[in-house]
């Protein structure tokens, strides 16, 4: 996104309604602290890493996602509540959206670090990594949540959304998976436009 200020006045209207009453406060904290993370390592990449209009818009829109997730918790957000009885899911899928998110935005970072940091070229092999970033990512995460649930026995419950479903660790990683393949599949060009374009400030 060009402009920071729109891009710092979306993050600041969503978080101050993410914010306001969520479903249970711990929750909230354990869900937003990525997006929340967000904007002092975005402050720094302005001044040292510019990042391209394309990631910068890209991590706004998972911030949001993330905020949504906080607010209700993964397993209680309306609109996917609405859409589980719509189509007969048995569970409120919106924690695989997130888990899309994760893999989509991740690989598009690390797409982003490794050609400009000229640790790749562009090709197979930068894609291929790209989305084993965002793989490793998430099951990362799904340590966290095991680690989250050991240190707080039941308090952990809202934060892991398993929603009773046994493959549920494995089938966020694969959301995952499927997000990152599909970024570096439909953005990839854009990126690539957009990464010629961009003006490195003097230091």
């Amino acid at each position: 996104m060009k402009n920071p200020l729109i891009w710092l006045a979306f993050y600041a209207v969503v978080l101050l309604w993410s914010v306001w009453q969520p479903h249970d406060g711990f929750t909230w904290w354990m869900e937003a602290t990525p997006a929340l993370i967000a904007v002092p390592l975005l402050l720094w990449c302005r001044r040292v890493f510019p990042l391209t209009p394309l990631l910068s818009l890209l991590i706004l829109l998972h911030c949001c996602v993330l905020f949504v997730g906080a607010h209700y918790t993964y397993a209680q957000v309306p609109l996917f509540d609405w859409l589980s009885d719509w189509f007969g899911w048995g569970r409120n899928n919106y924690d695989k959206l997130g888990h899309f998110a994760q893999g989509f935005i991740p690989a598009m970072i690390a797409r982003e670090v490794l050609l400009r940091k000229q640790v790749l070229q562009r090709g197979a092999w930068c894609s291929f990594l790209c989305c084993c970033f965002a793989l490793a990512l998430s099951a990362f995460y799904e340590l966290v949540e095991w680690w989250v649930a050991v240190l707080t026995n039941d308090g952990a419950e809202a934060f892991l959304g398993t929603q009773g479903y046994v493959w549920d660790t494995q089938s966020d990683m694969l959301f995952a998976l499927i997000g990152a393949i599909c970024a570096v599949l439909t953005l990839s060009a854009t990126h690539d436009r957009q990464l010629a374009k961009l003006v490195i400030p003097q230091r």
